[in-house]
């Protein structure tokens, strides 16, 4: 959608096809084309297909693309993992999209693409028993003066819910790559911190880092009982990544300076606030 693939009012190929594409199983795009249509990028309907009805602001007018001038995931963790040692640090609310490029790269190395010799990753996520910003039901007067838990409760579960399925998964890829004898080093740490994301951060120290604040919308939440929550959330999918990359010539590029101080906001949260699961 951002590249122009799929223009506006143009349909979606079938879940099934998807899930071929992506080497991704059917329920996980089901997962994905329910938030789009969640957060308006695309309309589905029973036998209809799903249509696109959004654009992200960086694609050009009926679909085609604008130069490049912002980056994606996909090539920043392809580039991570053609290294001899793979060293990522993560920042983000939930892993989803982590997980998914993660599970993509660990085929790669089945497949013989790629040889790495060790996988070094670390995660920050926000604390479990912290009162999340986002996501949290919009609310009456009348439903804010009532006591105890209510909808917003039941959307951070569902958050929490979502994270630990995907770290869960990225874990059990990387983990597997190890016990199968196709990477003989890999180290996953995941630890929590009290702190909302504002942002998702991703680092290859040394070389290059994603920056993208998460955006709040209002929107309506699906929940997996058939509810439907009026909501404060982010766009996970649809957030806008800046690539700043490090310098070895000019220590004071804006590049190098970003790298630095983001690499140090990270290790001093990670050696001072956050706690290991």
């Amino acid at each position: 959608m951002a590249d122009g693939t799929y223009a506006m009012d143009s349909l979606l190929p079938p879940q099934r096809d998807l899930a071929e594409e992506f080497m991704v199983s059917r329920d996980t795009v089901q997962r994905v084309c329910r938030e789009l249509n969640s957060e308006g990028w695309i309309m589905s309907r029973r036998g209809s297909g799903s249509r696109v009805v959004k654009l992200p602001n960086h694609a050009g007018p009926w679909g085609l693309p604008r130069p490049q001038v912002r980056a994606a995931l996909g090539p920043f963790i392809t580039r991570a993992f053609a290294q001899p040692v793979v060293q990522l640090d993560v920042f983000n609310l939930t892993s989803e999209s982590l997980d998914a490029h993660i599970r993509f790269q660990a085929e790669r190395i089945r497949l013989g693409e790629i040889q790495p010799e060790c996988i070094e990753l670390r995660v920050l996520l926000p604390s479990e028993s912290l009162a999340l910003a986002y996501p949290r039901a919009k609310k009456t007067a009348e439903e804010r003066a009532q006591p105890g838990p209510g909808q917003s409760d039941r959307l951070q579960d569902r958050l929490h819910d979502i994270t630990r399925r995907h770290t869960t998964s990225l874990r059990a890829a990387l983990r597997d790559l190890q016990v199968e004898g196709l990477v003989p080093r890999v180290s996953v740490e995941i630890r929590r911190i009290p702190l909302t994301p504002a942002f998702k951060l991703y680092l290859r120290p040394g070389a290059e880092a994603l920056f993208g604040p998460y955006e709040v919308v209002e929107r309506r939440i699906l929940l997996d009982d058939g509810t439907e929550i009026e909501a404060y959330d982010v766009l996970g999918l649809g957030s806008t990544l800046t690539r700043f990359a490090d310098d070895e010539g000019d220590p004071d590029s804006t590049g190098s300076v970003f790298m630095e101080s983001m690499q140090a906001w990270f290790d001093s949260c990670w050696q001072r606030l956050a706690q290991a699961e």
